[in-house]
């Protein structure tokens, strides 16, 4: 081989390499901190849901994202040390499905993009400037449990025409807790001979009490309000009501599917599988800031017959036209 042509080929060959090298690159493997204040395995349902979300959008676990999942198991406490944690792994975006998760990340991270799945009062609870310019590194999904609040009731007395008092059940510890017995109360005031008896519980044994002090205050149905704690209680409050003879309701459908009356709300299993789509513009180089807050705009009810009979109901026309689905 000629000198010159030996030099251009060692030329050509040191310019291939690195070419060779970068298109041989791994793919890029996102890391999303997930952090709730729930027991895992009440959430294993909503957990499906995002990831199917992100499967949609071209993220599979394991390949081109890791998933670090963390759970308070409802010990709200932990949840500062958890959100730590997560930013110790130098997540990308974390995950925050309920308000104690999203203060807690907030308090832990003003740089690394948090989006939330479900709170009711974003603005209020100091997590966003406006909905539609959230200004800082949080965004996500609000929930309804604010303006629901009040529908709740007008189904309770569309079912129980004779109910006189209602009880709300609801955390104290909850961001949304006043603003959410407050219109209820306020619903109450243009129903004649309708009393509001507000019942608050941070633990199971409360929950007990509060049922019990319920049926001593002659209460005759029972409001459960939204909350991360309550709702991972579903299965436990849902039939200590129909125990009590107290028709309930709430927003999430698990507790209709746990033996509970009535549930009017958003679908939380959509919002999951939604809140995908903010994580996937974040990695597409998004800033929480220009992401408006999104709110739902969908509402489904749903009645359960058989709890209905068991309390010798009848669920009247209006609400069986109106009802997205009734469980028999």
């Amino acid at each position: 081989m000629k000198r010159r042509e030996f030099l251009f080929a060692l030329g050509a060959g040191a310019l291939a390499t690195p070419i060779l090298s970068f298109a041989q690159q791994p793919p890029k493997v996102w890391r999303i901190g997930y952090l709730s204040p729930r027991v895992r395995m009440d959430s294993l349902p909503y957990e499906r849901a995002f990831l199917q979300g992100m499967s949609e959008l071209g993220y599979v676990e394991g390949k081109n994202v890791v998933v670090e999942w963390r759970f308070a198991d409802g010990a709200y406490e932990r949840l500062p040390y958890l959100a730590a944690e997560l930013l110790r792994l130098n997540v990308d975006v974390i995950v925050a499905p309920s308000s104690s998760a999203i203060r807690a990340a907030q308090q832990a991270t003003k740089t690394t993009p948090i989006v939330f799945i479900s709170t009711g009062d974003p603005v209020g609870s100091g997590f966003v400037a406006s909905l539609a310019q959230p200004g800082g590194n949080i965004t996500g999904l609000s929930n309804t449990n604010l303006d629901v609040s009040a529908k709740l009731l007008e189904l309770l007395v569309t079912m129980v025409p004779k109910l006189s008092r209602v009880a709300v059940l609801g955390n104290p510890g909850s961001s949304t807790h006043s603003a959410i017995l407050k219109n209820v109360r306020a619903a109450a005031l243009t129903r004649v001979g309708v009393r509001v008896l507000s019942v608050e519980a941070r633990t199971r044994e409360e929950i007990e009490r509060g049922f019990a002090r319920m049926t001593q205050e002659h209460a005759d149905s029972v409001i459960v309000a939204a909350d991360a704690f309550l709702n991972q209680q579903a299965q436990y409050i849902a039939p200590l009501a129909l125990k009590r003879r107290l028709p309930s309701i709430s927003q999430p459908r698990i507790y209709v599917e746990a033996g509970g009356l009535m549930s009017y709300g958003q679908n939380t299993a959509e919002s999951y599988r939604h809140a995908a789509t903010y994580v996937d513009k974040i990695l597409k180089g998004a800033k929480p800031a220009d992401l408006p807050v999104e709110q739902p705009t969908k509402f489904e009810l749903v009645v359960n017959l058989k709890t209905a009979k068991a309390l010798g109901l009848t669920i009247p026309e209006s609400i069986r036209i109106r009802a997205d689905e009734v469980i028999r």
